[in-house]
């Protein structure tokens, strides 16, 4: 099994050896852009993992790693649009540096680049099958996206509403690029879903972890500001988890601190953090969060293969799970 850096080389050596082309540039030039912007690449890099659970030579699988990261950017390019964004991993935006029209469409074409290396990955069966998970993971992502945004105009989403969102906007990517680097390989179907099945709840266990991380992360670690979805009135687990299991009294006052502006942030951050704490609300959000990392790393344990085929994976998923930043 190879390192994680020594993949992440293989990749980025795949990236400079599949060039956009040239012309036109101006719908070409962000899209090298955007990929260029210091990415982890970690989806790409887990596909890759699972093909190494079964097989040695990795570089088979690089052309559908590469349309998985390509795929993943492509939405990050037009989310920010969504979002109004002005900066993606510090640098201006692809809309801000250029215009949405260039963004919108330059998000297009890397999504259909996408398309072109999945086409490049082994025979037309295995090609096949890969389509078939791309297409239905990159709809649920969709999905999830637009869950989200309803979700910022209603005040009755339920908890099992919200982890359906973040299951399809964040987990089935990392489940999907597990099955398809099965699927590189050729490994049977259950394995094929038992790596799916690891990655979906592994992701879901990561998003948990990050709404933690938000409101009660060291800033010192987290490398942004601490309470952001506080202030940013988001319903979050935590704010899911309080509304459900709070006295009436912590609901209306959570209630009102979600209807204000950021006047004074501190202020709204620990008095929410309060509402919070005095109900127990990180230690259920914790508990809940190891239940689905105990069920994700149940299906890895469950793929027939050498417990030693899955060290890198295994090491480099639980220390996702357990960052402080």
């Amino acid at each position: 099994m190879r390192s994680l850096p020594s993949l992440l080389d293989s990749i980025n050596d795949y990236f400079v050896a599949h060039p956009f082309p040239a012309t036109p540039s101006e719908l070409y030039e962000p899209c090298a852009y955007m990929m260029t912007l210091g990415g982890k690449r970690l989806r790409p890099a887990i596909l890759l993992m699972g093909y190494e659970i079964f097989r040695d030579d990795t570089d088979r699988a690089l052309p559908a790693a590469w349309a998985v990261e390509l795929f993943h950017n492509f939405t990050l390019m037009h989310d920010d649009i969504m979002d109004a964004a002005p900066l993606r991993r510090g640098n201006p935006t692809v809309h801000t540096r250029w215009n949405t029209t260039t963004a919108i469409l330059s998000g297009d074409v890397m999504l259909i680049q996408a398309y072109r290396h999945l086409a490049r990955t082994g025979d037309a069966t295995t090609v096949l099958a890969l389509l078939q998970t791309f297409n239905r993971v990159a709809t649920e992502v969709c999905e999830g996206q637009q869950m989200d945004i309803n979700f910022e105009t209603r005040s009755d989403v339920s908890i099992p509403e919200y982890m359906r969102m973040i299951e399809m906007k964040t987990a089935v990517l990392l489940g999907g690029a597990l099955e398809m680097g099965a699927i590189c390989a050729g490994a049977t179907a259950t394995d094929a879903e038992h790596l799916y099945q690891f990655g979906r709840l592994a992701g879901i266990a990561f998003q948990i972890q990050d709404d933690l991380l938000d409101t009660y992360g060291d800033p010192a670690k987290f490398g942004k500001q601490v309470g952001g979805d506080i202030l940013q009135n988001k319903k979050t687990l935590l704010v899911l988890k309080t509304l459900e299991s709070a006295p009436d009294n912590d609901i209306k006052e959570l209630m009102q601190w979600m209807q204000t502006g950021a006047e004074n942030p501190e202020q709204k951050v620990e008095a929410v953090r309060a509402i919070f704490d005095r109900n127990g609300i990180p230690q259920q959000i914790a508990a809940e969060k190891l239940k689905y990392q105990e069920a994700a790393f149940h299906h890895l344990a469950s793929v027939e293969a050498p417990p030693g085929r899955k060290e890198v994976l295994e090491k480099m998923i639980g220390d996702l799970l357990e960052r402080e930043s």
